[in-house]
This record gives structure tokens, C-alpha cells and sequence, in this order.
């Protein structure tokens, strides 16, 4: 039986592409797939991976000559994709010399 998601958790996913991480949803499974996210520093290549507010999200955007790697804390959970300013009240960047 498969498990649907709750008030608790979201997909990993879905939440980056809520958070518009990517384009499609797609893409943000191929970023995971890939082995280009950690969670809480564990490296995670499962799209379905369980996400909760709290949990710290390491991946690297752009090329890979010219990628910036980023470091966010998860905040909220999405109940859709929005516009840009309600997908930056998911997460804080807590990168190292992030300024936001």
C-alpha cells in the first residue's frame, strides 16, 4: 500500500521543486537521482526521501565549473508551487556568505 504524505513530511522532490529548485519536477528527481543532494549531511539518491521542517539540504546549483553550492535549512512544507517570494519562505539559505 503505498504511503501518502501528511502534514509531517513532503517529498524531496516535490518540496525542491515547490521551492524552484528546477523547472519541472522532473528535473528536481534527476538532481536527486544523481547523488547531488544530502540531507543532514547524508547523501540521499531517493526522490521519494521523507523531508521535515528542520532537515538541511546540501546541493550544488549551476555547472559544475561555475556551481555554487548551497546549504538550506527547511522551514515549511509547500502545498503548491508559487511565485518566487512564497518559495523562498520554505527555507533559509545558511550557506557559508549567504547574505539572505
Amino acid at each position: 500500500m503505498a504511503e501518502t504524505e501528511d502534514q509531517d513530511w513532503q517529498r524531496l522532490d516535490k518540496w525542491l521543486w515547490c521551492a524552484r529548485v528546477a523547472k519541472t519536477r522532473a528535473a528536481c528527481s534527476r538532481i536527486v537521482e544523481t547523488g547531488g543532494v544530502r540531507v543532514n549531511r547524508q547523501p540521499t539518491d531517493k526522490p521519494h526521501y521523507k523531508l521535515r521542517p528542520g532537515d538541511v539540504l546540501t546541493f550544488a546549483l549551476g555547472s559544475a565549473e561555475r556551481g555554487v553550492v548551497r546549504v538550506w535549512r527547511v522551514l515549511a512544507l509547500a502545498d503548491r508551487r508559487g511565485p518566487a517570494s512564497e518559495a523562498q519562505q520554505l527555507f533559509e539559505d545558511i550557506s557559508a556568505g549567504s547574505t539572505g
